[in-house]
């Protein structure tokens, strides 16, 4: 069986960069209109086959996700794939959940799915999946970050894609993500209310704009509230590693009186170093997370998180997905989800002031 034409082989019939045929193809700024006919002649004679709108109903009135039924926008069926970094997979209590969730949604409406984990080294060669190369399915849902330049390699295949608990200004496409400003704005919020003004952070802001986020709807709360952050409270470059953790919190000479964590993993290992340090957790220092993941639910004390509704990300994907091969041409839509402030024993008024609460 004769192998799909991909971009690749035109770019090698041509000698040109396979960026160039990406361009030229799908419309994209960066060559000019001479090598764009020799790009589409080529490809026409090589047999290479764009994918757009199996329907093609590009000149109807865009819908809403909300208002697609999924069955009735492609109702042979087909194949949909979903693709995460490698750490995004290792992450099975958050975004395993996600993709059980995909999977179990598309089987609704006959489709299939396929999953791909990109390792650190195929994201850096821009390498592709071969269902991607080929064209093999009919839409792609990109879970989390990898890197931007791979994100933009697979969405100048043309294929319809969607990116779940990711975006960024540069990359043109469908987004369903966490309101993560006004979710981490709610979480430091509790901690003020409980009289908190020393409050840390900890995470990584250059590992997602979701986490960057985060740290916005910090600065939010705090300044809302009149308080003064400390920046050199604010760890902005953590390592999600035990190790790296306790070391941070270790050589402070002065620590914060409660903890606003970017994810579940760093609640955990701060409640750990906390508690080997000999802080006690609430009544010496509190710790609030995001994602409600497992390691929430398993730290001691359980920790105070905002949950975050991973069912919601399958069914609004799916959803924002199959508008988009119904509608190409409507314009690219994030879809901001809320979360539930979910308090456990990890949150307490701060040392000494157990009788008061700020309004």
């Amino acid at each position: 069986m004769k192998n799909k034409v991909t971009m690749q082989d035109i770019a090698d019939h041509l000698h040109i960069s396979k960026n160039s045929v990406s361009q030229a193809l799908t419309g994209k700024d960066g060559v000019s209109e001479a090598t764009r006919a020799l790009v589409k002649e080529t490809a026409e004679r090589l047999g290479y086959v764009y994918r757009k709108s199996r329907r093609g109903r590009q000149n109807e009135a865009a819908a809403s996700p909300a208002s697609i039924d999924p069955s009735a926008v492609l109702q042979d069926g087909g194949t949909i794939a979903l693709i995460a970094s490698d750490y995004a997979f290792s992450r099975k209590s958050f975004f395993g959940d996600i993709y059980l969730s995909v999977d179990k949604e598309l089987k609704k409406y006959g489709y299939e799915l396929v999953i791909q984990s990109i390792s650190p080294e195929d994201a850096e060669a821009l390498r592709l999946p071969a269902f991607v190369e080929n064209r093999s399915v009919d839409g792609i849902l990109i879970l989390s970050h990898i890197t931007t330049p791979y994100v933009q390699a697979v969405l100048d295949t043309g294929i319809p894609a969607v990116l779940i608990d990711h975006h960024h200004p540069s990359l043109q496409a469908d987004s369903i993500l966490t309101n993560n400003r006004f979710s981490a704005y709610e979480g430091v919020r509790h901690l003020i209310e409980l009289g908190h003004k020393d409050i840390g952070f900890m995470g990584d802001i250059d590992y997602s704009p979701s986490h960057y986020e985060r740290l916005e709807g910090m600065r939010l709360a705090a300044f809302e509230a009149g308080i003064r952050l400390r920046e050199d409270w604010l760890i902005q470059d953590a390592v999600e590693d035990s190790s790296y953790v306790h070391g941070a919190i270790a050589q402070m000479q002065e620590r914060p009186t409660a903890w606003f964590c970017v994810n579940d993993g760093f609640g955990f290992m701060i409640t750990s170093a906390l508690q080997h340090l000999g802080v006690k957790v609430p009544q010496e220092a509190s710790v609030v997370s995001f994602d409600n993941g497992y390691l929430s639910q398993v730290c001691t004390p359980p920790t105070t998180t905002l949950d975050v509704n991973r069912r919601l990300f399958a069914t609004y994907a799916i959803k924002q997905l199959f508008s988009r091969l119904e509608n190409p041409d409507q314009p690219y839509t994030e879809i901001l989800l809320p979360t539930q402030l979910l308090v456990r024993e990890s949150t307490a008024p701060p040392p000494g002031r157990a009788e008061e609460r700020l309004l």
